[in-house]
């Protein structure tokens, strides 16, 4: 009969008798690290000169001096009646639209106290 055996012939060292090793990193290993820890400093660059400094040189939204009138922000006052009471034949879907993208409103929520720039084109009812 044969007898195989499969042990390597080394034992494992006992666990409060190991060495302590120390890990050692090559300059090729650091390069790579430090290769990896400046990709999302890269992509969150990239992100914000994609989507933020093109708006910012753009200058979109911003209207020019003197066409729009200014309401202040009273109680209860909502986007809604706003644009109802500066353009009664209006859609006022449109004068909201109009109103959120000339004042760069971020939600459809008002402070009172807020002034608000209005269109010209419907500000002949204020």
């Amino acid at each position: 009969m044969t007898a195989i055996d499969f042990s390597t012939g080394t034992s494992l060292p006992a666990v409060g008798g190991a060495p302590a090793t120390r890990l050692r990193l090559t300059v090729r290993g650091r390069r790579v690290l430090a290769f990896l820890a400046s990709i999302p400093a890269v992509i969150a660059l990239s992100v914000a000169i994609v989507s933020g400094g093109g708006a910012l040189a753009s200058g979109e939204g911003s209207a020019p001096a003197g066409t729009f009138a200014e309401v202040t922000v009273m109680p209860g006052d909502t986007l809604w009646s706003i644009a109802e009471e500066a353009a009664p034949g209006a859609d006022p879907r449109d004068v909201v639209d109009a109103i959120v993208r000339l004042n760069a409103l971020p939600s459809g929520a008002l402070a009172v106290g807020q002034t608000l720039a209005l269109p010209a084109e419907y500000s002949a009812g204020q």
